[in-house]
């Protein structure tokens, strides 16, 4: 063998390992990461009667403002945190195997539980966003206290699934009457849905049906799902109806921060949700959207899309993105888009 052919060889192994290396980095994201997780339930502070003493008040002081859903490693330890909105008429607990997935990879999520007439837009919308920075702040301690963190995040993601990512979009864009408490530092918007069609927005309306019209100020990820915009059959509504979900929350953003929008062909608008969601409404998450079948898949990567982006524009670490950006066929599922906004940009 000649030094040419033997160069050739060597380049061509390195090649190799290059690309086993990348599919090693972008699919450990979608598995279980390396964290035990614990999955801590805190029940809302209420006011104690008026003969109550002093140590229930401190008591009532540590609890939050609404239930909870916390799942984060049990490792002592300073972790990313992401609070994370339910979507319309689902509870924060349809997501529990969504948590442990991302906090296995060294974050914290934090799920809090909305009134279903909050969500519907009942309730003056403005006054729900207001609410809900305040109660981000108000958190903290019950949070601290459940994960054992020695202080209170510096930086907070939000994320959010139907309503939920409109939600987030809304506390991103500053649709409130507070300011956040912390510097946000990434939105991930699960199959967001701003109300039931164009023109038909719950209040107030994210979309502005203008191209680049949205500024979130920090990386924005908008994952959609193929059959969101499809009905379940003639009778029923699409759930994340065309004009008003992930497409045009993705082609409004203004560019100004690094973005990314990827698309799970053959699923629904619920197939990220616990293979068991209880009850009446868990019943309503597969009898009233189109569903592509088992859920695992697309929970995996949905978790390992948050888990890759995260790690990226929070944590500093671009291998799993990266090497996603470059393979997308390492998904667990077939992707219908993969688009990248400038990553070049600085949130």
């Amino acid at each position: 063998m000649n030094l040419a052919s033997a160069v050739r060889v060597f380049l061509s192994y390195c090649l190799l390992l290059h690309r086993w290396m990348g599919s090693e980095q972008a699919g450990g994201v979608f598995d279980q990461g390396g964290h035990s997780v614990s999955l801590t339930r805190l029940d809302e502070a209420r006011a104690p009667p008026r003969c109550a003493v002093q140590s229930s008040l401190s008591s009532a002081a540590s609890l939050p403002p609404k239930p909870l859903l916390v799942a984060a490693p049990r490792e002592t330890g300073e972790y990313p945190v992401i609070l994370f909105l339910h979507g319309y008429l689902a509870v924060n607990s349809f997501y529990s195997q969504l948590f442990e997935h991302v906090a296995s990879h060294g974050f914290i999520v934090v799920g809090p539980q909305v009134a279903v007439h909050h969500i519907r837009g009942r309730h003056n919308r403005g006054d729900q966003l207001s609410g809900g920075r305040h109660r981000l702040a108000s958190h903290r301690a019950a949070v601290n206290s459940a994960t054992r963190r020695p202080r209170g995040p510096t930086k907070v993601s939000i994320s959010g699934h139907s309503r939920g990512g409109k939600v987030a979009f809304a506390l991103a864009l500053g649709h409130a009457k507070a300011k956040l408490a912390v510097p946000l530092a990434a939105v991930v918007a699960v199959d967001p849905v701003d109300g039931m069609g164009v023109g038909k927005q719950t209040p107030p309306p994210i979309l502005t049906g203008r191209h680049g019209s949205l500024h979130v100020g920090a990386p924005t990820m908008v994952i959609g799902t193929g059959l969101g915009e499809l009905p379940r059959g003639s009778l029923l509504p699409p759930c994340a109806p065309r004009g008003v979900s992930h497409a045009a929350f993705y082609d409004e953003l203004d560019g100004a921060a690094p973005a990314c929008h990827l698309v799970a062909r053959d699923y629904g608008h619920t197939d990220m949700m616990d293979d068991d969601t209880p009850g009446a409404r868990g019943m309503l998450t597969r009898t009233i959207c189109r569903s592509g079948g088992a859920r695992a898949p697309m929970r995996r990567f949905v978790a390992g899309a948050t888990v890759a982006f995260l790690k990226k524009w929070v944590a500093g670490d671009a291998a799993a993105m990266d090497s996603i950006t470059a393979r997308p066929d390492q998904a667990p599922i077939a992707l219908s888009v993969v688009e990248f906004g400038d990553e070049k940009a600085i949130a």
